[in-house]
């Protein structure tokens, strides 16, 4: 969903690679906490943020099925790692990549969502914009919201299937420099 404050711009944007963006959710994915980074890059107050729906910064061209699988795995209590194409206040797009961890409380409660975003690989990003295209060209030819992320979600397994993979696995290969880190520990 396109936020009403502007329209989408078509300029990307990033910010420096030691820079971290954090955020955290509630439940029902409204935000409770932002970091001075988040707060910039977004262009959005802290007051503007705290107490809004995370998909305020949704991009129109982020297919809604990478968020089908996001919270289907948060939901079940694992963490996951995925690339993002975010959107400022001003309509600006920055990628980022995402890793995403349910809170608990000190009885093991699920309590909300953690999410530490990076700059991406840039390696990876040419794959991650052909995929997403792909994807978001399914979930189009689909007129309700609901059905466009269930067939784009068919089509991300579809697409894993073939490469005979899961997502985390899929994700971390798309870099060589996730690669290598991974190969390391």
């Amino acid at each position: 969903m396109q936020n009403s404050t502007s329209a989408f711009s078509g300029r990307e944007k990033s910010f420096a690679e030691n820079e971290i963006i954090v955020s955290k959710t509630d439940l029902n994915g409204i935000i409770t906490y932002v970091n001075d980074v988040f707060i910039r890059v977004s262009g959005f107050s802290e007051r503007q943020l705290l107490g809004a729906p995370h998909n305020i910064i949704r991009h129109p061209d982020m297919p809604r099925c990478v968020f089908k699988l996001l919270w289907e795995t948060i939901q079940r209590g694992q963490e996951i790692f995925a690339y993002v194409l975010n959107r400022s206040k001003d309509g600006t797009g920055y990628w980022v990549f995402a890793h995403v961890t349910p809170s608990y409380d000190l009885q093991r409660r699920q309590i909300g969502y953690h999410s530490n975003r990076r700059v991406p690989y840039p390696d990876a990003l040419k794959s991650v914009k052909e995929i997403y295209t792909s994807l978001l060209a399914e979930e189009k030819k689909h007129s309700k919201n609901r059905e466009a992320a269930e067939a784009g979600h068919a089509l991300l397994l579809e697409m894993l299937a073939s490469h005979q993979t899961d997502y985390s696995k899929f994700v971390f290969g798309l870099s060589r420099h996730t690669r290598l880190e991974a190969s390391t520990t």
